[in-house]
């Protein structure tokens, strides 16, 4: 071992003017004592995975491995014991006679080389490579192809359902229908699709909210796998005709996550939806969700009303849900009642009163709604306004000194006053009643890692100055392993917010059109969602292309 690689890494990262010796001794005292400290840093945002590998690269001459680019071996894979890669983020990746060249998080670990070396009886060369990059490697090549393969082997296409191929925790579609969870999480996934195809079944992950294929799977382990799914989610796995909704709570990598599963007959039989929820990532607080300064200092100002409606819109998929917790979380005091009705619940949350819609037995919005407010509330949080009989008991509890946050599906801030009059709601109600709304979209953010300064091009020039911004510069993503060479990595929300002043509720009295309302918010200096996904771009979060692919320009 070259004594040089001794040196410790924050004496390299300080050297090398990547961090100041507060951030060092703050990511020092901060860190649990079985964190490393590369951890802490990367946690704490002092440094990228990409500076971390260039310090170590540079200073320390250790080679940078693109685990991506490498066809690995599966006859080296079994050289290194699982619970060896798997302990200490290491990857085998080629072997010339005696030496063993092995892609690590931490090349600097001395033992860890120590144990490899003891384990395959080589001589090790470490490398450095990011670590979501390891983690998903050694997910994949470890568990997945391990899994998928035993699966193969042990399945034949005549075989039928097989009740202990299923329910056995070691049965090898069960274990490889938890690899698939595993590697989705692994991978940042929203959601993972199964679809049934006429000789295969694709699985695809959806990761920064676009869809790729992550691999296939023959078409004999089908009906086991949707078999295996629909018990882990309790759903009956007898019928297949009908679509069916059900739940499965697990833990990965020691993280609670539970997931929602949505199974749809198809011709080529049920393709199956699980949507992710990382419940560790569950309560954000308000100033990490992505608003500007002001928009911040305005959604504050609305929630923090003693009673009225604040309505939360945009599509599905959008990042409503988790604005509203984040509004929660923020409001939630001993000395305040806060109750919630939602279908389903999706983050349990510490004292707060959560209630499910379960309408097999009668109990809707509406009706659990009324129940409700005989229980002393403050707040009410309505996930989601689906209907008139909802939309006017909300509206009605706001005006009886009740702060009501809730969800609709409309494109703008502005669509929402529509919205509600469409619905049949009193125009008088409406401007009664309505305290605010927020219409927000999710962009993907530019990969920290590989991102690179560009010109902007002439027709984002002109884009920009007709929203009177000036830009000269922009950020794009090249394309690397830490991002799947998208040049994203990650999300952000951008937001438009409409506060309800006495003039907009003139106009929602008198029932002026969106365009003389509009024309009122431009004029007052309102940012809409165009301008704050511009301003986003100009700070180097995201792309001209991502937001025009999220927002049309009005």
């Amino acid at each position: 071992m070259k004594p040089m690689l001794r040196k410790r890494l924050g004496d390299l990262l300080i050297e090398a003017g990547l961090i100041t010796e507060e951030q060092l001794n703050h990511a020092l005292k901060n860190k649990s004592p079985d964190e490393k400290l590369g951890d802490a840093l990367l946690r704490e945002g002092f440094i990228t995975e990409q500076q971390l590998i260039e310090v170590l690269e540079f200073q320390l001459g250790i080679p940078h491995i693109n685990v991506s680019q490498f066809p690995i071996d599966q006859d080296l894979i079994q050289l290194v014991p699982k619970e060896l890669a798997k302990r200490h983020n290491a990857l085998p990746i080629r072997k010339e006679r005696n030496k063993l060249f092995v892609a690590m998080s931490d090349p600097l670990d001395y033992f860890a080389i120590e144990e490899l070396r003891m384990a395959t009886g080589c001589q090790i060369e470490p490398g450095i490579a990011a670590k979501d990059e390891l983690f998903r490697a050694i997910t994949k090549y470890y568990d997945l192809q391990e899994s998928m393969e035993e699966a193969i082997n042990d399945l034949t296409p005549e075989e039928n359902l097989d009740e202990v191929r299923i329910t056995d925790e070691d049965s090898p579609v069960v274990r490889l229908v938890n690899q698939i969870i595993a590697n989705a999480v692994a991978q940042r996934a929203s959601d993972i699709h199964l679809d049934p195809q006429e000789t295969e079944v694709r699985v695809r992950y959806r990761v920064d909210g676009m869809v790729r294929l992550e691999r296939t799977l023959p078409k004999h382990l089908q009906n086991m796998i949707t078999a295996r799914i629909k018990i882990m989610a309790d759903l009956n796995i007898t019928e297949n005709r009908i679509p069916q909704d059900g739940r499965i709570k697990t833990t990965v990598n020691f993280k609670p996550i539970d997931i929602r599963v949505s199974t749809l007959p198809t011709i080529y039989g049920e393709k199956v939806v699980m949507r992710i929820l990382d419940l560790s990532s569950a309560l954000n607080r308000l100033d990490k969700l992505g608003f500007a300064p002001e928009n911040l200092a305005l959604f504050r100002k609305m929630i923090e009303r003693p009673n009225g409606i604040v309505l939360i819109t945009g599509p599905t998929g959008s990042g409503k849900s988790s604005t509203l917790y984040a509004a929660l979380n923020h409001l939630n005091r001993e000395e305040v009642n806060i109750i919630t009705i939602e279908d389903p619940v999706e983050y349990q949350l510490d004292g707060i009163n959560q209630m499910q819609v379960n309408e097999d037995i009668g109990l809707t919005f509406a009706s659990g709604l009324r129940s409700i407010l005989r229980q002393d509330p403050d707040i009410i949080m309505i996930g989601e306004i689906r209907d008139v009989e909802t939309a006017q008991i909300s509206i009605r509890a706001s005006l009886t000194g009740h702060l009501v946050l809730s969800t609709l599906h409309t494109n703008s801030a502005i669509a929402t006053i529509t919205r509600l009059n469409d619905m049949g709601i009193e125009p008088f109600l409406v401007a009664a009643s309505l305290a605010g709304v927020v219409s927000q979209r999710l962009v993907r953010k530019v990969c920290r890692d590989c991102g690179e300064t560009v010109e902007a091009t002439e027709r984002e020039r002109r884009i920009f100055s007709e929203r009177g911004i000036e830009i000269e510069r922009i950020r794009r993503g090249k394309g690397c392993p830490s991002c799947n060479m998208t040049g994203y990595r990650g999300r952000i929300a951008i937001h438009e917010l409409l506060y309800v002043d006495e003039e907009i509720r003139k106009f929602i009295l008198r029932e002026a059109d969106s365009a003389e309302i509009r024309q009122y918010l431009r004029e007052k200096g309102m940012k809409f969602l165009i301008d704050d996904g511009l301003m986003k771009v100009k700070e180097g979060l995201t792309t001209t292309e991502e937001v025009l692919r999220t927002v049309t320009i009005e």
